[in-house]
């Protein structure tokens, strides 16, 4: 049922903004849709009201899931009211493949956005390094030799998510059970040399990282591509929720994003694991160039994870070729041809 990591929400201050940074740095230039609209279905999260925001969905070629990039209208997004430390409940850290580290960790340091001084050795054994963007995002380069397509920049898109949760054991069967992140690559406690310049001092951590044993299945699967899930615990200090008292959409990683075939088939599997879908767009959600099926449920520290079965994108924009899912297999890979013909919608700066 799950196709792969579809996108990472980002809420932003300013949406065309963020989207140059990340074209500039991260290679994110494909755009698979731009709308303005008001989130009116998303009030469980944004204080029983609905809300206007203005968000671009953008990906690499290279393959791996997209960003979402997302900033309120109506109101001003707002940071967090305490510094977030590593192992706060919530995504702390977007991780992104790359298949040429040395070339991601030159580029980005030339660009003064290294966390990192120096590239490290992970609990997988590949190497990584840690990064920011100009709002203060942490982001993780992973080595990681699947690639779509090859592109001009040396990184691919979205390959997973750092999230702290106040229990991991706890925290494992929606990850496990309901994501299928069933393959446990490490499981260790203590104080780690490659989280240099984000693990607080002193602080000792419990660190779990999955990955899935199943290859993925679905339209855009090939796109996606494999994904790891690391879930981290803070041992020594109290952990704080990195949305406590804000709305779903302020300023950071606001949700991770799971692309999905039989959304019917995925409800039963979470109630059974005891994950109530705590947002329903019921048939269809349309937002302009791109259309689909979308739910919300939370993790226990109330991260938010979001499915979308998809039944609209375009293709090529200029000549109105638009793709509709609900009228092939779900479970089949789109022809390579075609998904890399979404390249022709790239934004050149």
């Amino acid at each position: 049922m799950i196709s792969g990591i579809q996108q990472m929400g980002i809420g932003i201050p300013n949406v065309h903004e963020a989207w140059q940074w990340y074209r500039e740095h991260f290679g994110m230039d494909v755009p698979i849709f731009e709308e303005a609209a008001t989130a009116d279905l998303m009030l469980p999260y944004t204080g029983g009201k609905p809300h206007d925001r203005h968000a671009i969905l953008a990906l690499s070629m290279q393959g791996g899931g997209g960003f979402e990039i997302w900033q309120y209208t109506s109101r001003v997004p707002a940071p967090a009211s305490f510094d977030i430390e590593l192992g706060d409940l919530g995504i702390n850290v977007c991780k992104m493949k790359t298949n040429d580290i040395d070339a991601s960790f030159k580029l980005l340091s030339n660009k003064g956005a290294l966390i990192s001084s120096s590239i490290k050795t992970g609990l997988d054994g590949q190497k990584s390094f840690f990064v920011n963007d100009k709002y203060g995002n942490w982001f993780q380069l992973v080595q990681c030799n699947e690639q779509f397509k090859k592109t001009n920049a040396p990184n691919g898109g979205v390959y997973g998510a750092i999230i702290g949760v106040s229990d991991i054991d706890r925290a494992l069967g929606l990850y496990k059970n309901v994501l299928g992140y069933d393959v446990i690559v490490a499981d260790e406690t203590g104080h780690f040399d490659d989280l240099e310049g984000l693990a607080k001092s002193g602080e000792t951590y419990r660190r779990l990282l999955l990955r899935h044993s199943k290859q993925r299945k679905g339209g855009f699967s090939e796109l996606l591509g494999p994904s790891q899930i690391e879930l981290i615990e803070k041992k020594t200090s109290p952990a704080r929720k990195i949305y406590e008292n804000r709305y779903w959409g302020d300023l950071g990683f606001i949700h991770l994003c799971f692309d999905v075939t039989d959304m019917k088939a995925l409800k039963e599997t979470a109630a059974k694991e005891g994950y109530e879908f705590t947002v329903d767009s019921a048939n269809s959600f349309d937002m302009g160039e791109a259309a689909g099926h979308f739910t919300y449920i939370a993790d226990p520290d109330g991260t938010l994870i979001e499915f979308v079965e998809t039944h609209k994108i375009p293709i090529m924009k200029k000549i109105g070729w638009y793709l509709d899912l609900t009228k092939r297999d779900a479970d089949k890979p789109l022809p390579r041809w075609m998904l890399s013909a979404l390249a022709l919608n790239r934004k050149k700066d």
